[in-house]
Formats: structure tokens, sequence, C-alpha cells
């Protein structure tokens, strides 16, 4: 009779995920994100530099409302009526914005591969117009390791708001809870929200920095 002892269904897995899920923010986590050259292509790159930081707009928190499901159609109407004199700038942000997408961060992108080929389940939580998503999802294959993508702008809702991780939670019941799930987000709002809503949550700094606090989380990340 062979030594060998086979391995039944009903057995146990032995080596469990640490974690339910994995929950990735996209833009200056996964990919390289500046309204700069977007703006720049339009109107040249010093009155995209002062549109941006001379304080008299605030584009944050503009974009922030079609992060949050506002058309762009509605936003740059109401912007360019109170700015007209901003107006080219206003709308050279969403006509060239495929340019705002600088790329892909490779050291973070090699974390999720690793994470993937060990069958961590992941999950992207995106603060991101629902009309100019798809020009992501057309640029970059990686998108497509994960299991659902939370995209803000078809929500209606954006981080840090708790609502859409009340969104998540429904997103990931099949997997568990949030209370076992990592969150990884560059902005500490978002960051403290996942928090308030029972995760873990890591500020993105670099991808290092990252591959560390999840070693230390115990996943299997290449040291």
């Amino acid at each position: 009779m062979s030594q060998q002892q086979s391995v039944t269904p009903d057995e146990p897995d032995l080596n469990p995920s640490p974690v339910d899920a994995v929950v990735f923010d996209l833009g200056n986590v996964l990919i390289d994100w500046d309204p700069q050259p977007a703006i720049a292509a339009g109107v040249g790159e010093d009155r995209a530099r002062k549109f941006l930081t001379a304080g008299e707009f605030d584009f944050g928190a503009w974009n922030h409302e079609q992060d949050a499901g506002r058309t762009f159609a509605e936003a740059e109407q109401d912007a360019a009526t109170a700015y007209p004199h901003l107006a080219d700038e206003i709308h050279s942000y969403r006509a060239n914005f495929a340019k705002s997408l600088r790329g892909q961060i490779d050291g973070t992108v090699a974390i999720l591969k690793q994470l993937h080929a060990a069958e961590i389940p992941l999950i992207a939580l995106t603060n991101w117009s629902a009309e100019t998503f798809p020009i992501a999802v057309d640029r970059f294959d990686f998108l497509d390791l994960f299991e659902d993508i939370i995209v803000s702008g078809e929500e209606g809702v954006a981080k840090p708001d708790p609502e859409i991780f009340e969104e998540l939670a429904d997103r990931v019941r099949h997997l568990g809870s949030l209370d076992d799930c990592i969150f990884i987000d560059d902005k500490l709002a978002n960051v403290q929200a996942a928090v308030e809503a029972g995760m873990d949550a890591i500020a993105f700094t670099t991808p290092d920095e990252l591959r560390a606090d999840l070693l230390v989380r115990g996943l299997p990340v290449e040291a």
C-alpha cells in the first residue's frame, strides 16, 4: 500500500487565505493619474499649471462630483458659466482625459499579480467617473485580475462617503466580511473611512512600503 495520502474534498484547506479579499484603489496606487497633461493638451503647460495651482478654481472638488455621479456635460456647463475665462481649461480635461493616465505603477502591479497568482480574491474600489473609466479598462490589462471593480461614478457615491463602503460590503459578502479585508488607498480620508467601516486599511505611499505592509500581514508577496 502506498504511503502517499490522498486529499479528499472534505479535508480542510491547510493553507487558507489570510484575508477574505484585498481591496485596491486605482488612481495613484496602480495607475499614475495626473490631470495636468490632459488640460495642457488643450491650453498649454503654463495655463494648465496655473489652473490647477492658482487657487481660483477648485479642480479637486469639481472633479470629485463627477466621481460621485455628476455628468461631465453638467459639470462643464456650470463651471464654464461661473468661470468663463477658464472655459478652455475646464473643457480640456475630459477632451484629453487619456493623457491624464500616465501609465501603470509597475511595482504595485507586480504585487497585484503575485496576489492573484496566490489566489487571493482581489477587488477594486475606485473614485472615477463612469464616463471616463472605460478609457482605463481599454488601456490597462491588469484590471482583468480583479474579481469585481466598484466604480464610484456608476454607484453615484464616492469615497470617503460611508455609503460606498456599504456597497463594498454587499459586493464582498460571498467572500466574507469587511472585517477580514485589507483596503489600500493613497488618500488618508479614504483610509480613515475604511477603518471606520471595520477594515484593515493601508495608506499607500510606495510599492516597496506596500509590499512590507502586506508581508507583515502574512500576505503571499515576494520579499
